[in-house]
């Protein structure tokens, strides 16, 4: 019980901070440009989606260039929920795949959750969960709620 109410007040205190934060490419650094959208509906039930660019979109200086991509869906004691796919297919991505070590090149994406655990047909239950989108070992973090 004492570790359920440590990782909920590291959700409600800490999250928030994280979840307005924006990596971006800067002069020398060789990281790319990462923006992960708000999950909309929030709350939902029982489907979303997740908006996210990847590279310095809309200039995408750097045309040619995969980036190595995964978003994962967590619940508040950091057990991995569910790993979103990809709405839609560009270039060499089909729609459907799922967001986990995908290469995309410089755009925006949306990425669709079911509302489903990973390896099951069972609905997650209502509450509070993190996203997290990984670009090239570089990690944005927001949360969202599942309301039933």
């Amino acid at each position: 019980m004492r570790y359920r109410w440590a990782a909920l007040v590291l959700a409600l205190v800490l999250m928030p901070q994280l979840g307005n934060a924006q990596a971006t490419s800067q002069g020398t650094s060789k990281r790319p440009a990462v923006q992960l959208g708000q999950n909309f509906p929030n709350p939902f039930n029982p489907e979303t989606r997740i908006p996210f660019t990847v590279g310095d979109f809309p200039t995408c200086a750097d045309g040619g260039r995969q980036y190595k991509v995964s978003l994962r869906v967590y619940n508040l004691l950091a057990q991995l929920a569910a790993v979103p796919v990809l709405q839609g297919g560009t270039g060499n991505v089909a729609g459907g795949q799922p967001l986990e070590n995908v290469l995309l090149s410089c755009g925006q994406y949306t990425a669709y959750w079911n509302g489903m655990y990973r390896s099951s047909s069972n609905e997650v239950a209502s509450g509070i969960y993190m996203y997290a989108l990984e670009v090239d070992g570089q990690r944005v973090v927001k949360k969202m709620i599942v309301m039933k």
